[in-house]
Parts: structure tokens; sequence; C-alpha cells
């Protein structure tokens, strides 16, 4: 019965998917796009290279990106962020907190209508003003503040990058990855992208209820399967 409800759920990722438009319809390994290659984009980056789809690394300088690129194979490439968000379908963010409004304003056209994973965490000491902002408003609001008109989606920030390293595609089941977001179709794709990356996702909520995972929160930091994360997150099969 758990596998026919995952099989279910997974039929109908890929269905909100393929209807999100006609360059994701056209072949389920979609171009990724990844806003900064440390060690989260690094990390969710090549799971997604491994899995089939060709990914962009992204920077102000690529030529730093070209070890990691090299490692990973002829799917992977580097590029500036402009070239980057041209080449994706979707986009992952994983870039410091602080450079969000930055990104936002510099980027708004070609963020327009984008899918985005929002991958980013706010911390006082690095981010400053931005981290109690998140904190008061939530760190959904608060990206959706600062990257206008992005189709985003909370994922793969519930948990340090050691964590998905060491638990993409493992036996058993599945690590949990919450995500969050107000658009059907996005969610659809996010969830996509996270099983390929070995995970399985759970839908939290709406944008709003990215607070329930967010640093800080009592749901980051936990290496749970989806029917644990369900449970804790209060989310119905």
């Amino acid at each position: 019965m758990a596998c026919d409800r995952r099989m279910l759920l997974g039929v109908g990722a890929l269905a909100l998917a393929l209807a999100a438009g006609p360059a994701l319809a056209l072949d389920a390994k979609i171009p990724v796009a990844v806003i900064g290659g440390g060690n989260i984009g690094g990390t969710i980056g090549g799971l997604w290279v491994k899995a089939g789809h060709p990914v962009m690394f992204a920077s102000r300088h690529p030529d730093d990106l070209k070890p990691l690129v090299d490692q990973l194979g002829p799917l992977a490439r580097a590029g500036t962020v402009e070239q980057a968000l041209a080449f994706g379908d979707a986009v992952l963010i994983a870039v410091p907190y602080k450079a969000y409004p930055e990104i936002g304003q510099a980027y708004r056209g070609l963020l327009k209508d984008k899918i985005v994973l929002d991958a980013g965490n706010a911390t006082k000491a690095r981010d400053g003003d931005l981290a109690a902002e998140a904190e008061s408003a939530g760190i959904g609001a608060t990206s959706a503040k600062y990257l206008p008109g992005a189709r985003l989606v909370r994922a793969f920030n519930a948990a340090n990058y050691r964590l998905f390293a060491q638990n993409a595609h493992r036996a058993g089941a599945p690590m949990a990855v919450p995500i969050a977001g107000d658009d059907r179709q996005a969610l659809g794709v996010a969830a996509a992208l996270v099983r390929d990356a070995g995970f399985e996702p759970v839908v939290v909520g709406g944008l709003n209820t990215a607070r329930k995972f967010q640093m800080g929160s009592a749901g980051f930091g936990h290496d749970a399967t989806a029917a644990d994360a369900r449970k804790a997150f209060g989310v119905a099969e």
C-alpha cells in the first residue's frame, strides 16, 4: 500500500511538471541552474547530474567552478548567473542569504516566472538584519520579498549538506525533504527534482509554512523518513 501511494505521488508530481510548460514537457530530465557552487549547491547539483539532468553551476567567478564541473562530467558546466538563469528550466538558489536582495534586483527579469528552489538560510552573524526579518516575517515571505516574480519553493534548506550527501539514494525508506510553496506546478517540479536527488519530498504547505523547517525551528536538521516527517509537520498522507 505504501509503495502504491509513493507511485501515485510520483506520477502526480510528473504530471504537474509536464503541465508547467513546453520546455518541461519535452524531457523529464530538465536543465537546472544552480546559483552557488558551495557545499549545498555542489552537493545537490551533483546529485542531479548523476540522475541525468544537465546542470549549469554559476557564480561571479565561473572559472572557480571548473574543478567541480570537471569532476561531475559532461552534463555539468559552469557559467555566469545570467547564463545559468537563461539555461535552467528550474533554478536552485544556494548562496549566502545576504546576497538575496542583490540577486533579486539584478536578475529580476530572468527570475520572473522561473521555478526557483530556495535553499537559503539566514543567520544573524552572517546576514545581519535579514536574519531578524526572516525570523519575524518567516523565511518564505522574506525570500518572496527579495526574489519577486519567481515561482518559489522552499527546498533543501532543512538540513546540513552532509546529511544530504550521506543519505541520498540510501537503502530503505528515503530521507524526507520538506518543501513549501504557493505555486502548485512549481511544487510538482520541485518534488520531482527532490526524488531525482535521492530523497522523498514532503509538502508541508504554502510558502508561509516554511517557518516550520527554517533554521532554528523544531523542524530543522532532522534525518527523518517521509512518514515521520509528515507526522511531525501534521501533514496528511
